[in-house]
C-alpha cells in the first residue's frame, strides 16, 4: 500500500465503500485460494486474512458490535445443534478424559500467562487475560472489565485464534485428506419456521446477554439453551450453508480488522516472545490430545481439535467441516470456556499476586 501513489492512498483511506469492496474482493481471493489447498474453514480464515491485510493498509471500517454478536450468537446455535444430550452422559462416564484435557489446558495457559507476565512482556495483566482459553471476545471484555489493557489482550487472543484456527486447519485438512470431498449446496430448501425459531433463539440469547450484562453470553446462553430446546424436540435448528458462510466471514472480518497498526506497532517488541508463547501452548496442548490418543482410544485429530486452546467458535467451524467425533471436540472446549469464564477473574488475581501486580 505504501508503494501506491498518494492520492490512491488518500482515497482508499477516505472512502469507506472502497474500503469494504476491497475487504470483499479480498476475502474472495483468500477463500478460493484455501479451498484450492483444501484447508478446511476456508470460509473463516479467507476473510480473517483479508481483514487483516485491509486493516493493515490503514482501512478504518468495523463490523459493528451488534453485528459481531449476531454471528456469535448463531455460532453458538451451530455448535448446540452439533451437541446431543448423550454428551452429559459421555463427560459423566469418561470425567477423568475431560479432566485431563479440560484442566491441563487451562493449566498450561495459566502458567504460560505467568511467564510473560514474570518477563514484563506485557505491562500489567494483559498477558494473564490474553493467555486464557476461552472465547476471545468474553476475555477481551472480562479484561477490559478488570483494568488490563484491552489493546494488548486483544492482540494476543486473536493472535492466538488466528495461529490455533491455521495450525488446527492444516492438521484437520493434512488428517483428513483422502476422505471423499463433499459438494455443498448453497441453497436447499429451508425449513423457514424452523429457521425463524433459530433466528428467534440467537436473538433471545444476544438480548439477554446484553440486557443482563453476561460476559460471555452471546454465545453460550443460544448454545445452552439450543442444546436443551433442541434435545428436548422443542425446536428444530435450522442453519442454511449460506448464512453460516455468512456468519463465518463477519466472524473473520470481525477479528481480522482488529488487527490495526496501532495494536501491531504497540506490541511489536513483544510480538517474538509472544507468539512463541502461543507455539508452545499449541504444541503442549497437542502433547495433551497425544496423551489422550494413547489412553482413552481417540483418535489423533479428534483429541488435537479438543484441546486446541480456544476460541470454540473457530474450532467448532474446523471440526464440523472435519472428519471427527464433533460432540466430543465441542463439548471438551464448551466445559473448558464454561470454567474459564467463571474462574478467570479469580485466577487472573491468583497469578498477579503471585508476580507482584495487582489487579
Amino acid at each position: 500500500m505504501a508503494m501506491l501513489p498518494s492520492r490512491i492512498r488518500h482515497a482508499f483511506r477516505a472512502n469507506a465503500a472502497v474500503q469494504w469492496a476491497c475487504l470483499l474482493a479480498a476475502s474472495v481471493f483468500f477463500v478460493a485460494f484455501l479451498e484450492a489447498l483444501q484447508l478446511s474453514a476456508a470460509l473463516l480464515l479467507g476473510p480473517m486474512i483479508a481483514a487483516m491485510v485491509v486493516a493493515s493498509a490503514g482501512a478504518r471500517i468495523r463490523v459493528h458490535n451488534t453485528v459481531f454478536s449476531a454471528t456469535q450468537a448463531i455460532i453458538g446455535c451451530m455448535i448446540a445443534r452439533a451437541i446431543p444430550v448423550s454428551i452429559l452422559h459421555e463427560a459423566a462416564a469418561q470425567w477423568p478424559i475431560f479432566a485431563l484435557g479440560v484442566g491441563s489446558t487451562i493449566a498450561m495457559a495459566a502458567l504460560f500467562g505467568w511467564i510473560l507476565t514474570r518477563w514484563r512482556v506485557l505491562p500489567g495483566t494483559s498477558a494473564i487475560w490474553g493467555s486464557s482459553p476461552g472465547g476471545a471476545a468474553a476475555m477481551t471484555v472480562m479484561a477490559e472489565a478488570y483494568g488490563a489493557d484491552i489493546r494488548l489482550v486483544a492482540f494476543m487472543q486473536y493472535l492466538r485464534v488466528l495461529c490455533v484456527t491455521t495450525m488446527a486447519s492444516l492438521v484437520a485438512s493434512t488428517v483428513g485428506r483422502g476422505h471423499p470431498a463433499t459438494t455443498t449446496i448453497w441453497f436447499p430448501a429451508v425449513d423457514w419456521f424452523s429457521l425463524a425459531q433459530t433466528l428467534a433463539l440467537a436473538a433471545a440469547g444476544l438480548i439477554t446477554a446484553k440486557t443482563f450484562r453476561i460476559r460471555g453470553g452471546v454465545l453460550i446462553l443460544p448454545l445452552i439453551a439450543g442444546a436443551i430446546l433442541s434435545n428436548t424436540g422443542l425446536i428444530h435448528i435450522e442453519l442454511p450453508p449460506w448464512l453460516l458462510a455468512a456468519s463465518y466471514a463477519l466472524l473473520g472480518w470481525s477479528i481480522g480488522l482488529r488487527f490495526t497498526l496501532e495494536i501491531l506497532a504497540h506490541a511489536a517488541r513483544a510480538f517474538p516472545r509472544v507468539l512463541a508463547a502461543i507455539l508452545a501452548l499449541i504444541a503442549a496442548c497437542a502433547g495433551v490430545g497425544q496423551i489422550l490418543v494413547e489412553t482413552s482410544g481417540v483418535d489423533p485429530l479428534t483429541a488435537y481439535l479438543a484441546t486446541s486452546p480456544g476460541g470454540i467458535d473457530a474450532v467448532a467451524i474446523i471440526a464440523t467441516d472435519s472428519n471427527v467425533d464433533v460432540p466430543f471436540v465441542l463439548s471438551m472446549q464448551f466445559a473448558r470456556v464454561l470454567i474459564v469464564l467463571a474462574t478467570g477473574p479469580w485466577l487472573a488475581r491468583f497469578i498477579a499476586g503471585r508476580s507482584g501486580l495487582s489487579v
